[in-house]
């Protein structure tokens, strides 16, 4: 009595798993449905008729398969420039005043120098990639009385071109007679 139902418990548990994979596949179409008919409705109520790019071809439909297709479309929307530690110094090094004169203090320029020289000798340091590092480190005392200069230097121009004002009446000193 016992060996049919041992045979028929693997059946069942067949039988089971086959009606769930059935109820799954419905799930799956059901949802497929919806999906359509969401769509339908929408192009109905004219939701992607105004889209950017639409009469246009897909930017690369149909090219060769790139896998770091995502990472050259970010560096080119961000306009990210990659380039050899050297190379990258020497752009640092002739932005380096223009990055300073944004900077409000004293301090915050000493710590951008020390941060540029502290790379510069961190890529002498290391083996060479690309052309040769000729970018040499910064005094930073020379550095900051340059930043002074360029500050005092716009402060006075700015106070040279601000209008003088014009002499006021002082009525509220006048008295009447």
């Amino acid at each position: 009595m016992n060996e049919p139902e041992t045979h028929d418990a693997p059946a069942r548990e067949r039988d089971r798993r086959d009606a769930e994979r059935a109820a799954a596949r419905a799930r799956i179409d059901q949802q497929q449905t919806w999906v359509d008919i969401q769509i339908r409705r929408a192009m109905e109520r004219g939701d992607f008729d105004d889209l950017p790019g639409a009469g246009k071809p897909i930017e690369g439909l149909g090219a060769e398969h790139d896998p770091e297709w995502w990472l050259k479309q970010l560096i080119e929307r961000e306009r990210i420039a990659v380039l050899p530690p050297a190379l990258q110094l020497r752009k640092d090094d002739a932005e380096l005043d223009g990055l300073l004169d944004r900077l409000a203090s004293e301090d915050e320029v000493r710590k951008q120098v020390e941060d540029f020289n502290a790379r510069v000798l961190r890529a002498r340091y290391t083996p060479v990639d690309g052309p040769p590092l000729i970018t040499m480190p910064r005094d930073v005392e020379e550095t900051v009385a340059a930043w002074r200069a360029r500050r005092e230097a716009r402060r006075a121009a700015i106070a040279a071109a601000a209008p003088t004002p014009p002499a006021t009446r002082r009525r509220w000193l006048r008295r009447r007679r």
